[in-house]
């Protein structure tokens, strides 16, 4: 069955409650209750006072086909259904466009309105589309709250990076209606995720690291961590104990794995040999190649009129290399990430036979996507993955998506399932 029909399937006599929070993007939930509806699946709306600013309930309701709920003290509802009842009579709760205040008040477990109140009293899957300023959604507050509805089982698609109705530029701007809909889809065809993984013992380096210059100068590179701190949390979803070597970022680890928190390569490295040993490694640690060669003591100062004094760089040892060498305490399967600029393919295919690694996720940084400039550190990627077999390239995903797909395609390779793996 195509993506395209199991995505139908999956939609069709469904139901949705769909929260329109506050913020210029709500007028995208009346696209989306379009495409739901097109697709067979009934649409309940609950729009905040601050949602009410954008759009009307009057239009909520023209598209879905069904009142609109807008207070908790509306004795009708309440007596003829009840806030408790509207948040238990749908397969899914959607927040589209959740603002940085409804996620901090969900987060924070608030009831102050018919919203926040019937979130904290639902026990259905609940998936969020964040849509804010991107200042709001990179502060530490957003991605504190985040991590813990994440912890908590709440999906989350986007944000895409994009120009603001503010006219800044970054991530934040709301994920466009047929991704939050595909996502929809998946959620709702979705089985128990397997703990095929367990008993398993997974590392995993993420983010960059920094390699001092002086004390308060270092190298590093634009990595996020994000892919690798998805892609811990997906193997740790399917039961594998998982150890994550981070670089210095701003994340929060999943439930289940254990961060053991670096800074240069050569702490990396250390931190992973002495986590052997595991059965799977998957590197996506943006790892500096050079370092200098002896950091300054103190501060080097500006001198008028004088060029800088050249900085002696050496090499940095290289962990995928050195990881996936012959020996007893390889791990069974060994992934390495490839962030490459130009000529992707050819790139990728010479660092998986040069490192001696199994797989090789590459991806293009060059290159725009979604309207960003081209440079690490997005919510989304689009790669290839480059095994023996040849290269398989995958769509562009939201990078928990991209991580989820990993996890499966290991798993499979890890138990022998040749029947979900090409590899």
């Amino acid at each position: 069955m195509s993506a395209a029909a199991s995505g139908a399937v999956a939609l069709d006599g469904r139901r949705v409650l769909l929260i329109v929070s506050g913020g210029i993007a709500a007028y995208k939930s009346l696209e989306l209750i379009r495409l739901l509806t097109g697709a067979g699946t009934g649409v309940r709306c609950v729009l905040t006072d601050a949602g009410g600013q954008f759009v009307t309930p009057l239009s909520l309701q023209a598209l879905s086909g069904e009142p609109v709920h807008t207070t908790l003290w509306s004795l009708t509802d309440e007596s003829e259904m009840g806030h408790i009842a509207l948040s238990r009579s749908a397969d899914l709760v959607v927040v589209c466009p959740a603002s940085a205040d409804i996620l901090a008040r969900m987060a924070h477990g608030l009831a102050s309105d018919l919203a926040t109140t019937l979130l904290l009293a639902t026990d259905t899957p609940v998936l969020v589309a964040p849509a804010m300023n991107v200042r709001m959604w990179q502060h530490p507050a957003t991605q504190a709250n985040l991590a813990t509805l994440r912890a908590r089982g709440i999906t989350v698609v986007g944000p895409d990076d994009g120009v603001m109705a503010c006219n800044e530029f970054g991530p934040g701007r709301l994920a466009e209606p047929p991704v939050i809909l595909a996502a929809i889809a998946a959620l709702l065809a979705r089985e128990p995720v397997p703990q095929d993984l367990a008993g398993r013992h997974a590392l995993v380096t993420a983010g960059p690291t920094h390699e001092p210059i002086d004390p308060v100068r270092y190298l590093a590179n634009r990595s996020s961590g994000r892919q690798g701190y998805a892609i811990a949390g997906a193997l740790a979803a399917r039961g594998a104990r998982v150890t994550l070597v981070s670089g210095p970022v701003n994340l929060d680890p999943s439930p289940g794995t254990t961060r053991i928190a670096v800074e240069t390569a050569q702490e990396m490295l250390a931190a992973c040999e002495a986590a052997m040993p595991a059965d799977i490694a998957v590197l996506t640690a943006a790892v500096a190649d050079w370092r200098v060669d002896v950091p300054a003591a103190s501060k080097l100062k500006k001198q008028p009129g004088r060029s800088p004094a050249p900085l002696a760089l050496t090499l940095n040892p290289d962990i995928l290399a050195t990881l996936s060498r012959p020996g007893p305490s390889r791990p069974k399967l060994v992934v390495g990430f490839a962030a490459e600029t130009d000529d992707l393919l050819s790139n990728a295919v010479a660092k998986r036979a040069a490192k001696g690694c199994d797989w090789i996720v590459a991806n293009d940084v060059g290159q725009p996507l979604d309207g960003s400039p081209g440079i690490m550190g997005g919510t989304h990627n689009e790669v290839q993955l480059i095994t023996a077999a040849g290269a398989e390239a995958w769509p562009h995903l939201d990078k928990h998506e991209v991580a989820a797909r990993l996890a499966a395609r290991i798993a499979a390779f890890i138990t022998g399932d040749r029947s979900e793996t090409h590899a």
